[in-house]
């Protein structure tokens, strides 16, 4: 299993939306590397959802639901499928993240542009701790 971070503003589309819908295409991704990052999830991979924009937190878990395929909107691109797990009981804030020695080396910390993100399995598991 491989564990990933999607970020989302949530004007344009926030967990409350996803939770509504219980699973979606995560399309619209235009950029090489974040594309590369979504051709590598497969069905089951643990998504943690973040809020980027005014609330900058991780709010939420999804799971991958259909791994890589053309992207409707430009198949020349690739989606996924995500289907909600659960919210976390509390946000996760960037700040917080930051705080975090053991988060140092996350990813969306150094390449904080990128909308598709790998995690490994330790730090999913620090943010779940810390959302308790």
């Amino acid at each position: 299993m491989q564990y990933w971070m999607v970020k989302s503003e949530p004007n344009s589309y926030s967990w409350s939306d996803f939770e509504k819908v219980g699973e979606d295409v995560w399309d619209g991704v235009r950029n090489y590397q974040a594309r590369n990052f979504l051709r590598s999830m497969e069905v089951g991979d643990k998504v943690m959802f973040y809020h980027s924009g005014k609330e900058k937190a991780v709010v939420g878990v999804a799971e991958v639901s259909a791994s890589g395929f053309p992207d409707p909107k430009d198949e020349a691109w690739t989606a996924v499928n995500l289907k909600v797990d659960h919210p976390l009981n509390n946000p996760v804030t960037l700040a917080q993240i930051k705080e975090e020695d053991q988060l140092s080396e996350l990813p969306m910390l150094k390449q904080s542009r990128l909308s598709v993100l790998p995690m490994s399995k330790e730090e999913f598991e620090l943010i779940t701790k810390m959302s308790l």
